[in-house]
């Protein structure tokens, strides 16, 4: 396998309005489009996936649906990037449910389970991945609905759609949550964020424990600087010029570049692996 010649910095200053949309970024991020190849992986599983429109899910969505698996994209409201990925998923083969809403909503939440069960019958990958991430340079610049956004969608929507979910899991379920390095490693002004991915790595290896003689298996994936909306909707334009030379390889990842370590977490290869923080992140340590 040839890896792609990925963009490095210095990138072009840009801004977009939260949450952003992969049309207007510059450079193009790669989510597999072109270059992912399935194998039959995850053949016969149905998956739900959060913040699936875009960025690491939209990557994460595309490599489900090229390995078999039927998928239900959960995004916000980011219409015309769901719809790309849609269609995208369902050239592959499967079958697609795109569901907008907010998942900070506890009976949205309900109603992503029970429309998933309705239509499939089952449910046996979730991918807990959207975030809300907005940057402060001090406690007095976090305003308290910023800092209950952070929570209520990193963390109390995780909560919300596996409570609904739990009835419907069965033994070789999979759990798979997006935190990140900053659990560990919290960049100045992004403490709110970062403190919600250090609460999703205790939640994780928690649920580990809590369903491991279910067969159900708990595990989330720690990403560095991978280049999504996100970036672009969150984070001063002077700051992307340079970012992604924080860790070894000198550049940011791509959303594609993560999908092959949620396919595995999703597949039955994977039996044996639960509570496992895995850590893709261009050579960073998750110290």
């Amino acid at each position: 396998m040839t890896v792609p010649n990925y963009p490095r910095p210095p990138f072009e200053k840009q801004k977009q309005p939260y949450p952003g949309t992969t049309e207007a970024m510059e450079p193009a991020p790669d989510h597999g489009e072109s270059t992912y190849k399935g194998s039959g992986r995850l053949a016969g599983k149905v998956a739900l996936i959060t913040g699936a429109d875009s960025g690491i899910g939209r990557a994460v969505a595309i490599a489900f649906a090229r390995e078999g698996a039927d998928v239900v994209l959960s995004y916000l409201d980011e219409k015309e990037d769901a719809e790309d990925t849609a269609n995208i998923c369902r050239k592959a083969g499967v079958d697609v449910l795109a569901i907008p809403g907010d998942i900070a909503a506890p009976e949205h939440c309900e109603r992503l389970v029970e429309r998933t069960t309705n239509r499939f019958g089952k449910l046996d990958v979730i991918v807990n991945n959207a975030a809300f991430q907005k940057e402060a340079k001090s406690l007095r610049e976090i305003s308290i609905d910023d800092w209950r956004r952070h929570y209520d969608v990193n963390i109390h929507a995780m909560f919300f759609i596996l409570r609904a979910a739990e009835p419907h899991l069965k033994a070789g379920a999979s759990i798979i949550n997006t935190a990140s390095i900053n659990a560990k490693r919290p960049p100045v002004g992004q403490l709110a964020y970062s403190s919600t991915k250090a609460a999703i790595t205790n939640f994780t290896t928690g649920l580990a424990g809590l369903y491991g003689e279910k067969g159900i298996r708990a595990n989330a994936v720690l990403p560095g600087p991978i280049w999504t909306p996100l970036i672009p909707a969150t984070m001063d334009p002077d700051a992307i010029r340079d970012f992604g030379t924080q860790v070894p390889m000198q550049r940011p990842g791509q959303p594609a570049e993560l999908a092959s370590a949620y396919v595995y977490l999703a597949s039955d290869e994977s039996s044996y692996t639960s509570g496992a923080l895995i850590t893709v992140a261009g050579g960073a340590p998750n110290l």
